[in-house]
């Protein structure tokens, strides 16, 4: 499938998506919504990816921001309906049924980290700059920073961080949880293409319910989702492969 603002690659049972709009650091527009929404789709029904990495083009960008220009002159309802589109798309990649990990190489700011929280894993590069500058131009993260966030790294620290409008380094990014690891720029795609490599050797449908079932954590269903999620997996395919290797003492071959 071709993309106008994405790059998208298949190999191993692995995807890699790349944003790819370096002239503008990899910020997000219409286009990259939209291909993000499409490439999404299309990776959820695709028998052949067990595992999505998601990085931007170029050494200097994971994803700047937002495309300020785009939307400098909206009115209060185009603002909300914008705000609504970057929430419909995070919450796609957040429910994936298959991991997606975030490569982080160089900025994440305002949408930019937005992305990446909205990706079940976090790895970045040495030069990653993380932070939520909207507060300095009048207004909040709108695309479940504001949310997602506190989740990942207490109340305390996210209103920092919101508040103050401050970047943080990828070592304090791993100190306070934002990223679980931070390798050189050069290391960064391999290490994060190991993990994913680790991923896609497991149960694709224990995963998938591992997913949901975190996901559901901070809600009151939480418990139940788990307690179903479990017993759902003994009637699948997965599990009778998985427990009939450990007994024949063999590796599993999932699908």
């Amino acid at each position: 499938m071709n993309y106008e603002s994405i790059k998208l690659t298949i190999e191993r049972k692995i995807a890699v998506v790349t944003i790819n709009r370096p002239e503008s650091l990899n910020a997000l527009n219409t286009q990259v919504f939209n291909d993000l929404e499409n490439v999404f789709d299309f990776l959820e029904n695709e028998k052949t990816v067990n595992c999505v990495i998601v990085t931007g083009s170029g050494e200097k960008s994971f994803v700047a921001g937002a495309d300020i220009k785009e939307f400098s002159n909206f009115s209060q309802e185009k603002a909300t309906e914008l705000s609504k589109r970057g929430h419909f798309v995070f919450n796609r990649i957040e429910n994936l049924s298959k991991p997606v990990i975030a490569a982080v190489n160089g900025f994440a700011l305002g949408g930019g980290l937005e992305l990446a929280m909205a990706c079940h894993l976090r790895y970045a590069s040495e030069n990653a700059k993380l932070g939520l500058p909207e507060v300095t131009l009048g207004l909040i993260p709108g695309y479940g920073g504001t949310q997602r966030l506190p989740k990942l790294v207490g109340k305390g620290i996210a209103n920092e961080m919101i508040f103050s409008a401050k970047m943080i380094s990828a070592e304090k990014a791993k100190l306070i949880g934002l990223v679980n690891e931070v390798f050189s720029l050069e290391e960064l795609l391999p290490k994060t293409q190991e993990l994913a490599e680790q991923i896609v050797k497991n149960s694709p449908q224990g995963i998938a319910q591992a997913i949901k079932a975190v996901n559901a954590s901070d809600k009151e269903n939480g418990m139940e989702s788990e307690i179903n999620s479990f017993g759902e997996l003994f009637a699948q395919g997965d599990f009778k492969e998985g427990v009939s290797a450990f007994l024949e003492k063999r590796k599993p071959a999932f699908d």
